[in-house]
């Protein structure tokens, strides 16, 4: 019998139960070498790939690109590269399979499920001599009591394999009405395309020909980035007005059940305990900002670059939280953890939902260096690639909506931190200066503060220290 091992869902961090195949790198029954990136998984947070540890090949692949899985859960079925591996060798490894660690939450929340009656044991049955249909199938149809009559084999030369008599033993299911809808992502032409799944959807919806593409992903594989490059801008007469969003609609009457990632399930889970147990209180004020926008047109005009007014407000947190320790702080239960650096998490939008990289250190790095990092963690973000050290802890969050024209919001506290700064949109406004009225770029400050840890008095001194600095900038890059 072949030397068959367990590929299973892997398990990253202590609060992870469960993870998505998002695409599988290697195909069923190709050899590949160490080091080669055989699948991406998805968790809540990020998405992470997956390389080979040794020389193999997976005889089967079990789980389905986009399904999820939970932690310790058979996903493939692994084998050497030149190893002679037969259908009912796999069949009988997976039935025997059973997780390392039984006891990982249920999907389903957590909590583990009451025992379920005990059936009727079912009826055994002989099954012919000469049937083709492999040993383990055999044992568990004869066992379960399976009628292999009707049951067209997938294995070599029509052979009934044990996931086949698996299947058949199964109640049948009775799905929701509505028309048959065809899923099939691609057609005939795309099969021998070296394209993800999902680049094959989005080419066949869109109508771009892959033939002969070469793509930006590893040995050539094509993207979805790279189909999109090729996919024509919507002309100005039939692109949607710009105060909506385009999307397919439903039919009237109807609604999009669209079923949470595993990131928005998280978000949703964090920030409800977050609002329902955290007592917030806000401290808001209006800073000017024309000093920053002056350094920044200095900073513009001598490198060509310039940080944004965003890597400022973070350089003038992070010495603002070095004043008042009292602010820069995590709250665990009944004990207050107070942090001798200023790990500033710095929200990003990503299509999958709101993730917070870490500035570590941000009161000892220039303002140059911190637009560089947030930029290296922003772009890593977007693509899945933050490592959980990148995103995990952090003593304070700023969340900045101005880029969209946002004045002012109130932002809810990302647990365990103790506060979060809201920044809005830059706006002219006129303001008195020495008993005369003059214009000036406001911005608009929200500080959300934990009262069971921080106090109103606490925090309105952090919120003085921060304007100070942000009006000085020179403070800033000293």
């Amino acid at each position: 019998m072949a030397n068959l091992r367990a590929f299973a869902m892997p398990k990253w961090g202590i609060e992870m139960t469960e993870g998505v195949v998002a695409e599988w790198m290697v195909a069923e029954g190709v050899p590949f070498k160490k080091g080669d990136l055989l699948a991406l998984i998805e968790t809540d947070k990020i998405t992470n790939e997956v390389e080979a540890e040794a020389d193999g090949m997976f005889p089967r692949l079990i789980a389905q690109t986009g399904g999820t899985y939970a932690v310790g859960e058979l996903i493939a079925v692994l084998a050497g590269p030149d190893e002679a591996v037969s259908g009912a060798d796999v069949d009988a490894f997976v039935a025997g399979f059973r997780p390392a660690d039984s006891k990982v939450a249920s999907k389903a929340g957590g909590a583990v499920p009451p025992p379920a009656p005990a059936a009727a044991a079912p009826a055994k049955i002989a099954i012919a001599a000469d049937a083709r249909i492999s040993p383990a199938a055999r044992a568990f149809a004869e066992a379960q009591g399976v009628d292999i009559s009707a049951i067209a084999g997938s294995g070599p030369d029509g052979r009934i394999t044990f996931q086949d008599v698996q299947q058949a033993s199964l109640p049948p299911v009775t799905v929701g009405g509505g028309a048959v809808v065809d899923l099939t992502p691609v057609g005939e032409t795309l099969v021998d395309v070296f394209a993800s799944p999902l680049a094959k959807r989005l080419a066949v919806q869109h109508g771009v020909d892959l033939t002969g593409m070469t793509g930006t992903g590893p040995k050539g594989r094509i993207g979805k980035a790279d189909v999109l490059a090729l996919v024509k801008p919507v002309t100005a007469e039939k692109a949607e007005p710009s105060t909506s969003i385009a999307f397919a609609r439903p039919a009237p009457g109807a609604a999009e059940i669209v079923k949470m990632s595993p990131m928005r399930k998280a978000i949703a889970k964090a920030l409800s305990h977050s609002k329902s147990t955290i007592p917030h209180f806000y401290l808001r004020a209006g800073v000017r900002i024309d000093a920053i926008l002056g350094l920044r047109a200095q900073a513009k005009a001598a490198t060509g670059e310039s940080p944004s007014i965003n890597d400022y407000i973070v350089r003038a947190c992070a010495l603002a939280l070095a004043r008042h320790p009292d602010v820069n702080v995590q709250v665990h239960g009944d004990e207050i953890h107070r942090f001798g650096s200023a790990d500033i998490a710095v929200a990003v939008a990503t299509d999958k939902g709101l993730i917070t990289p870490i500035v570590k250190g941000a009161d000892s790095l220039s303002v140059a260096a911190i637009s560089r990092e947030v930029k290296a963690l922003a772009e890593k973000a977007r693509t899945g690639r933050l490592q959980p050290d990148e995103f995990q802890g952090g003593s304070f969050s700023v969340s900045n909506l101005g880029m969209f024209g946002i004045d002012q919001f109130d932002a809810i506290i990302n647990p365990p931190q103790g506060a979060i700064l809201a920044v809005g949109a830059g706006t002219r406004q006129p303001i008195e200066i020495g008993n005369a009225l003059a214009f000036a770029t406001i911005v608009q400050l929200s500080l959300s503060c934990d009262h069971r840890a921080i106090d109103g008095a606490v925090g309105a001194a952090f919120m003085q220290t921060l304007k100070g600095l942000i009006e000085e900038p020179a403070l800033l890059v000293g």
